[in-house]
């Protein structure tokens, strides 16, 4: 079965558009502050965090005062960014060629997230 690609063109309320933005926000966190722990694990001792341990970390994280913020936004984009930082470093160690801040969303021009398969799309060009 080929692939095939959809383009949609979303009409965010005002609401939707700061849920949005601070989704974006919070998965680029969330990416950057594991980034910096595991490149920091790997150089102190040569071993790597492992996704289930970034994930144990990011769920007691959201329950201090100072990152309260990210209950705010869906917990499966910010899975999912882990799950990219996890794949990258996999690849890296599997392709020593590749150097894993290629894959950086702060260092390329749009971030993406991959949100849950229960969102609704309507046709109506006000909601999402």
């Amino acid at each position: 079965m080929p692939n095939k690609a959809c383009k949609f063109r979303l009409y965010p309320t005002v609401a939707q558009k700061i849920l949005l933005a601070k989704t974006f926000g919070c998965v680029r966190l969330v990416y950057n502050h594991w980034l910096d722990r595991k490149i920091s694990q790997y150089k102190e001792d040569q071993t790597a965090l492992s996704y289930t341990s970034c994930a144990k970390e990011l769920t007691v994280l959201k329950k201090t005062d100072q990152y309260d913020f990210l209950k705010e936004v869906d917990s499966i984009s910010l899975q999912q960014s882990l799950r990219h930082l996890d794949q990258v470093f996999q690849n890296f160690f599997n392709q020593p060629k590749k150097d894993f801040h290629d894959s950086n969303p702060k260092e390329t021009e749009r971030t993406a997230i991959r949100p849950s398969a229960s969102i609704r799309i309507s046709s109506c060009p006000t909601a999402i």
